[in-house]
């Protein structure tokens, strides 16, 4: 049954505050913290733990929370335990194989919940482009309190803090699914699942058409040059000297909120490829400015850079998962988002992780950390990358009505 009530969507916005407030509590501070305690050359691991649970997360949701359980109890399982892996992550901080371990256990249970969280959200609205963006923004949110929270409040960017945060926000988030409006399992009664249909093989070749292939294609190769950002950015404004590194960073989110609300007007001037590419255009602008900016710190080039976030993410990732759901059909549509998932924030981002960990130390030169003209070459490879692809893409994506 679907639901409209302003009540009942408020209850949606809550769920994804909490959300991605867990998220934003550690995420963006863990490899400045890493590197405090002796483990920068391996803080790309720290970032490498997601998309590899990214990877796993539709195997669990094909195999058992698609097809058994209710997704509101499913969701509170998950966050309770990955709760409690977090909380305990900080104690091992001495022992660098069991801090990412703990990581890993974490974002297990952690990414599965992104998927539940756009599939019970989806289930109780009637108008996917209008309600979506309005209600997704609340994420956005609760990413920027996390971050101001652990950097304005609490001064906390370097310490344990931020993990303690990020736990206790999960095991809340956690009871608070029980809650969540009934959601019956999507895949309820289908009989055996195959391998095909979790990793989303079976949508696919319905989604066969030479458009949504293409888009695929560019929305995994882009995301290998995405992940620097995530690993790198926090690192590179904490090297310049950016004070409140968490705050700063912050500022993304914020622009990520406006150009979220406004979605559903640039949907109806730009269509689907126009806003893939502008949302690509906005990585290439961002690493270069970077690039640009390092050798002296450049502060307003930094922030520009870090601001344009809202056109990087929104623009790309937004525009993915509804593009795939309108391009869906209702018996695919959970499949075709995961496959979405695995495909970009799994493997793409998995492979992004390494490789930009590699250029990192590469760049480093056996040095502790980058010089300045060391950060300009490592942020002019992703700029160049990213700028391949967006071409390529605007060249060959050709879906004029954008959907089925």
């Amino acid at each position: 049954m679907h639901m409209n009530t302003t009540g009942q969507s408020a209850r949606l916005s809550a769920m994804m505050f909490l959300q991605f407030f867990i998220w934003g509590a550690w995420y963006v501070t863990v490899g400045i913290f890493m590197g405090e305690r002796g483990m920068g050359d391996i803080s790309h691991w720290a970032y490498t733990v997601g998309p590899l649970a990214a990877v796993v997360s539709p195997f669990f949701l094909g195999m058992i929370a698609d097809r058994y359980f209710d997704v509101e109890k499913v969701l509170g399982v998950m966050h309770i335990l990955g709760g409690v892996a977090i909380l305990a992550a900080p104690s091992f901080a001495g022992s660098p194989v069991v801090f990412i371990l703990l990581l890993a256990l974490h974002m297990l249970c952690y990414m599965p919940t992104i998927g539940l969280t756009n599939t019970l959200a989806f289930h109780n609205i009637t108008d996917q482009e209008k309600q979506f963006p309005l209600i997704r923004v609340f994420g956005t949110i609760g990413w920027i309190v996390a971050g101001v929270f652990v950097s304005l409040g609490l001064h906390a960017e370097a310490t344990t803090l931020p993990f303690y945060v990020a736990g206790a926000a999960a095991i809340l988030m956690g009871l608070y699914s029980f809650s969540l409006p009934h959601t019956p399992p999507p895949a309820a009664g289908k009989g055996k699942m195959t391998v095909r249909e979790i990793v989303g093989l079976d949508a696919l070749a319905q989604l066969s058409s030479r458009g949504f292939k293409v888009f695929i294609i560019s929305s995994f190769l882009i995301c290998i040059p995405l992940a620097a950002y995530y690993n790198f950015a926090p690192i590179f404004a904490n090297d310049v000297q950016l004070t409140n590194v968490a705050f700063k960073m912050s500022f993304g989110q914020m622009s990520e909120v406006l150009f979220m609300v406004a979605m559903p007007f640039f949907f109806r001037r730009l269509g689907v490829k126009w806003m893939l590419v502008v949302g690509m255009g906005a990585w290439v602008l961002r690493y270069a400015l970077f690039a640009m900016a390092a050798p002296t710190g450049v502060v307003w080039m930094i922030m520009f850079g870090i601001i344009l976030h809202g056109i990087c993410y929104d623009f790309f990732f937004v525009t993915g998962q509804i593009y795939v759901d309108k391009k869906a059909t209702p018996e695919i549509r959970g499949q075709a988002q995961g496959f979405l998932v695995l495909v970009t924030l799994g493997a793409g981002m998995l492979i992004g992780a390494q490789v930009s960990g590699w250029l990192n130390n590469y760049f480093k030169a056996g040095n502790d950390v980058l010089t300045a003209a060391a950060w300009q070459s490592f942020w002019w490879v992703p700029a160049i990358f990213a700028a391949v692809i967006m071409v390529g893409f605007a060249l060959l994506f050709n879906d004029k009505r954008g959907y089925r």
